[in-house]
């Protein structure tokens, strides 16, 4: 498929161009071919959306209600946000108690200065003062306008396999999705993707699942991830400090397991490319900048024909899309020959373009991480060189890569030379990532 537009403006309300072009083939366990053929048919013009697709409230372990955090998105200058609460969705009347829940009399203060009438709804019981958490329909009631600002319920199914985290955003689904469990981390993420598909199978319902935070917890290897179906998208960038993006000497970093896993899905398993979301995973909204988990640190730049969720998840799962933590593109250009990178440049900064790809014939071979008694590790195994492999690299806010014609995908890294304002990792540039794409 073969996309061109010309779009008209960015989320930021910045104008640019863009020319885009990937597929996937969606691959799931138990499927009808109608749904597999779900098309996004290429009409009117496309305009690319920013969102975050990962955020937690008062409804789970977050420290703000639903409103309020939607109030600081939209006026960030996002045009759609997912809220996942764990393994719940905002769907029922709950009352808290003001003093105990977290954000505590600070965040109930500054709830009623925003709505100081008609909006909260209180009582006392056992003299204890109670509010009542807004609902999700009626927080998108109040604040969704028709291609301006849209929310999307979902759930963070948050699941594990002997004390290892594993957790699962769904984005746009109808009814809570219990975690499934498994007789391992592989079983286990399997059994939840199998859940989505499920019930977006009986529902019709556009939905999408993505994998959180592999590192989080050292729960989830490259060799655990790979062989999922029907799992399409992870999270190559999570906002929260505590989730180890970089890895370290002992863990692969989530661009290493991202490289690992296309390169054996592409070879090994016949599966599809696996795409690179980038997310806040916010829980902490009152004391912005700081090493808490805050809103602001990653989002998904989507190129889709409107904001609706349908639209959203169909262009993400054509490819239509770019994550950022800082660095906004101006063109992302995919030809038959080449794929093109052009930067919405900022004064006095400058960025590196960077290729990374795995060549056809690499050497598939690795060993296992070892502890200093020479112990076997249970951790993503080293790899070639040759897999994620950076193919050519650019100074400048433009670049182009020319296949060869024997890479199994290519991706681009865009660095910039600013430090990230309120970063993940401490000391990080702002970056983009565009999806991976096969030549």
């Amino acid at each position: 498929m073969q996309v061109n537009a010309r779009v008209r403006s960015l989320g930021t309300g910045l104008a640019v161009a863009a020319v885009m072009a990937a597929t996937i083939g969606l691959s799931r366990p138990v499927t009808s071919p109608s749904v597999i053929a779900e098309n996004l048919q290429q009409t009117g013009t496309l305009r690319w959306y920013r969102g975050n697709l990962h955020t937690h409230s008062l409804w789970s372990d977050g420290d703000d209600y639903l409103e309020m955090i939607a109030l600081w998105y939209r006026e960030h200058g996002y045009d759609f946000l997912g809220f996942t609460d764990h393994n719940l969705l905002a769907n029922k009347d709950r009352w808290v108690e003001i003093d105990k829940a977290r954000g505590g009399r600070k965040a109930y203060d500054k709830l009623k200065a925003q709505f100081p009438q008609g909006w909260v709804d209180e009582r006392t019981t056992d003299n204890k003062q109670e509010i009542r958490l807004k609902r999700f329909d009626e927080v998108f009631a109040r604040f969704n306008e028709p291609n301006k600002f849209l929310l999307i319920q979902g759930e963070e199914i948050s699941d594990s396999f002997n004390k290892l985290p594993i957790h699962l955003n769904v984005n746009n689904l109808l009814e809570t999705i219990p975690p499934r469990g498994g007789t391992s981390v592989t079983e286990a993420i399997q059994n939840n993707v199998d859940a989505m598909w499920a019930q977006r199978e009986r529902t019709r319902q556009a939905m999408m699942i993505h994998l959180n935070h592999p590192n989080f917890g050292w729960g989830i290897t490259a060799e655990d991830l790979a062989p999922i179906r029907g799992e399409n998208f992870f999270e190559v960038y999570n906002g929260h400090p505590g989730v180890n993006n970089p890895g370290n000497e002992t863990h692969a970093s989530t661009e290493r397991i991202w490289d690992i896993v296309n390169s054996k899905r592409l070879t090994e398993l016949d599966l599809p490319l696996l795409y690179g979301l980038a997310t806040d995973d916010g829980h902490s909204y009152h004391a912005i900048p700081s090493r808490a988990s805050e809103p602001g640190r990653g989002w998904v730049m989507v190129l889709a024909e409107q904001l609706d969720p349908a639209a959203l998840i169909h262009a993400m799962e054509a490819g239509r899309f770019y994550s950022s933590s800082g660095v906004l593109l101006e063109n992302v250009t995919l030809t038959k020959s080449s794929l093109e990178i052009a930067v919405m440049a900022e004064p006095d900064t400058t960025y590196t373009i960077e290729f990374i790809g795995t060549r056809k014939g690499f050497d598939p071979k690795s060993q296992p991480v070892l502890d200093k008694n020479g112990k076997e590790l249970p951790v993503t195994r080293i790899y070639s060189n040759e897999i994620g492999a950076v193919l050519k690299t650019t100074t400048g806010p433009t670049a182009t890569y020319s296949f060869a014609g024997d890479e199994l995908y290519v991706r681009a890294r865009i660095t910039s030379s600013k430090a990230h304002p309120n970063p993940s990792t401490v000391g990080e540039s702002q970056r983009a990532w565009t999806q991976p794409v096969r030549p």
